[in-house]
C-alpha cells in the first residue's frame, strides 16, 4: 500500500467519529481497489493496521468485522464463512463517492432538476416577476408584490386588490437528460504501476448517487469498453476489474447511442473515461488490432462516430488520463469532429471536472 496515509481516507467530519466509521471509510476505499474482494481487502486493512495503528487494545479488526456483518455491510456466502459485500455496502460506497468528489447534496423536492434558459410550464419556482395572466395558478402570485401594487394604485384607506396589481413569479421550465457513462478497461489503466480504473469507477458511482438522488427522473446508463463493449448495472461498479483488453472506442460508442437512441428525452450525452488511443476495432468475427500508434483505419472510424453523435445533438465529454502530445492531438480533432469537450485530467481532478460538466449541461437544453 504504497503512498498510503490514513488522514487522506478520512473526510474531515469523521475523524472524530466512531473507530468503526473511520475504518469503514478505509475499507470503502482498498473494496474498490480490489474490485470487491472482501478477503483480500481486509489483508490490506490488517497490514495497514500493523503500520499506522488503525486500532487499539478496545477496538481490533475483529471486532470491525463482527460489526460490519452485524450492521449488515458484509455477508458470509457460504459454509467456510467467505464474506462478501451486501446491498447495504455497495450503496454506502457509492455515498461515500458522492461525498468525497462532489460535497453533501440535499435531495431536491422535484426531479429532472435540469434548468434551461427558457421560462414556461415547470416546477420550481424563479426570481423573475411579472404581470397575471388567465391561466397562472394561486401558488404563483406573489402576495408581497401584488399588495404593494395595490396600496400603490388605490391608495391605503381605499384598498382594493384588483387583477391588475397582481404579479406571478415565473416558472422555470426543466429538462430531463439521458446519459451514457463510457469508462475504459483496457490493460492501460493500470499501466505502469498507476491504478486509473480505481478513480474511474468512484467517481462513475459519485455520478450515479448523485442522479439518484437529486435527479431521479434522469437516466444514466453505464457501459465499459476494452476489445468489446457492454452495458454493466450499478452493482457491478464496486467489482470492476481491467482486462486485459485493447481499446476499442468504436464498440463503445455504437453501444452508448443506441442506449440513448431508445430514450425519450431531448437533452443526451455521453462522458468517457479513458486513457488511451483507440486501438481496436471488430470486423465481423475477427479484431483488428494496432498497439503502435493511431491507426488510421480505426482512428477514421472513431471520428466517424464522433460526426453521427454530433448530428445527432449527442455531445461527447472526454476525459483523458493521458498526457502524451499525440493523444492529446486525437482527442482535440475528436472533440472538434463533435464539437463536444475534452479535458486531460489528473486522476485528483476527474471527479470535479465531470461534476462541473454535468452541471453545465443541466443548465441548457441540448439542441
Amino acid at each position: 500500500m504504497k503512498g498510503f496515509q490514513f488522514s487522506d481516507y478520512i473526510p474531515p467530519e469523521k475523524k472524530e467519529g466512531s473507530k468503526f466509521d473511520q475504518l469503514l471509510n478505509i475499507f470503502q476505499q482498498l473494496l474498490l481497489m480490489t474490485s470487491g474482494n472482501v478477503e483480500q481487502a481486509l489483508a490490506y486493512l490488517n497490514d495497514l493496521d500493523r503500520r499506522y495503528g488503525l486500532t487499539d487494545d478496545q477496538y481490533g479488526i475483529g471486532n470491525f468485522v463482527e460489526e460490519m456483518k452485524e450492521k449488515g455491510y458484509l455477508t458470509e456466502q457460504n459454509e467456510e464463512g467467505t464474506l462478501a459485500m451486501t446491498a447495504k455496502s455497495e450503496q454506502s460506497i457509492r455515498r461515500s463517492a458522492l461525498e468525497e468528489i462532489f460535497g453533501k447534496l440535499k435531495r431536491s423536492k422535484s426531479g429532472g432538476n435540469h434548468h434551461t434558459p427558457y421560462t414556461g410550464v415547470g416546477d420550481e419556482l424563479s426570481s423573475d416577476l411579472r404581470d397575471f395572466q388567465f391561466g397562472d395558478t394561486l401558488e404563483q402570485i406573489s402576495m408581497t408584490e401584488s399588495i404593494r401594487n395595490a396600496q400603490i394604485n388605490s391608495g391605503v384607506e381605499e384598498f382594493r386588490l384588483m387583477e391588475r396589481d397582481l404579479e406571478v413569479v415565473e416558472k422555470e421550465q426543466k429538462t430531463q437528460t439521458s446519459t451514457v457513462l463510457m469508462i475504459d478497461v483496457s490493460h492501460s489503466m493500470i499501466l505502469y504501476g498507476e491504478d486509473r480504473i480505481t478513480p474511474a469507477k468512484k467517481v462513475g458511482m459519485a455520478l450515479v448517487e448523485l442522479v439518484k438522488q437529486k435527479y431521479p427522473k434522469d437516466t444514466l446508463d453505464i457501459i465499459v469498453f476494452g476489445n468489446d463493449a457492454w452495458q454493466i448495472q450499478v452493482k457491478d461498479l464496486p467489482y470492476l476489474e481491467v482486462g486485459p483488453y485493447h481499446t476499442n472506442t468504436v464498440a463503445g460508442l455504437e453501444l452508448a447511442m443506441d442506449l440513448l437512441r431508445r430514450r425519450k428525452n431531448k437533452n443526451k450525452q455521453i462522458f468517457m473515461i479513458t486513457d488511451g488511443k483507440p486501438t481496436c476495432l471488430k470486423e465481423g468475427i475477427r479484431y483488428y488490432k494496432n498497439s503502435f500508434g493511431l491507426d488510421r483505419k480505426i482512428v477514421s472510424k472513431t471520428l466517424t462516430l464522433a460526426a453521427q453523435c454530433r448530428r445527432l445533438d449527442i455531445p461527447i465529454t472526454t476525459f483523458m488520463i493521458a498526457s502524451d502530445p499525440y493523444l492529446k492531438q486525437f482527442v482535440h480533432e475528436f472533440t472538434k469532429v463533435n464539437n463536444g469537450r475534452a479535458y486531460y485530467s489528473s486522476l485528483q481532478g476527474l471527479g470535479n471536472m465531470m461534476f462541473e460538466d454535468f452541471q453545465r449541461n443541466r443548465r441548457k437544453n441540448i439542441k
